[in-house]
């Protein structure tokens, strides 16, 4: 494992994300699963409009324009939309989570080596002014910070800005 230099002074979370970086595929699945998950989340809105449409309107409804010329057909359909839609929210759904999961654990584990190998890279004389204890307890809840941004944090801002452009784009 390739530990960051010591003296690097880049934003932390470029350091975070360049232990990431590594399991690029990885990274980029979980993205596409959260931002596919927020789609399929942001639907049925959708189709409520669209059911609302097949009642004031009837024939003249945005359905009929697809072939579904009767309210009844039109209201299977959306039924059977529905019922996909829920599918493949809950698929994508337990896909990131699953995923970003993964890479945190690994990024954790990956972090914790370098971090160790660090601690014991430093001289004696580091050690008799800082508490080991003290040391070790903070540095374990940081890298558990850490973890718990990839596995939560990441993906809350990617549905955060993924409902932002879905929302101003409709």
């Amino acid at each position: 494992m390739t530990s960051t230099p010591r003296n690097d002074t880049t934003s932390p979370l470029l350091r975070l994300w360049r232990y990431a970086a590594r399991y690029r595929r990885r990274t980029v699945l979980a993205t596409l699963c959260s931002v596919l998950n927020k789609f399929f989340d942001l639907a049925p809105p959708v189709l409520i409009g669209a059911a609302v449409d097949i009642v004031v309107r009837r024939q003249d409804s945005v359905l009929a324009g697809f072939g579904f010329k009767e309210p009844r057909e039109q209201l299977i359909v959306l039924s059977v939309a529905t019922f996909v839609i829920w599918i493949l929210e809950s698929v994508f759904e337990y896909a990131y989570a699953v995923l970003w999961r993964n890479l945190a654990q690994t990024v954790q584990h990956e972090l914790r080596i370098d971090a160790y190998a660090h601690l014991q890279g430093l001289e004696l004389g580091f050690f008799e002014e800082q508490s080991t204890g003290g040391l070790m307890s903070v540095l374990s809840d940081d890298i558990n910070q850490l973890e718990r941004f990839l596995d939560g944090g990441a993906n809350d801002l990617l549905q955060v800005a993924t409902t932002v452009v879905l929302v101003g784009a409709a």
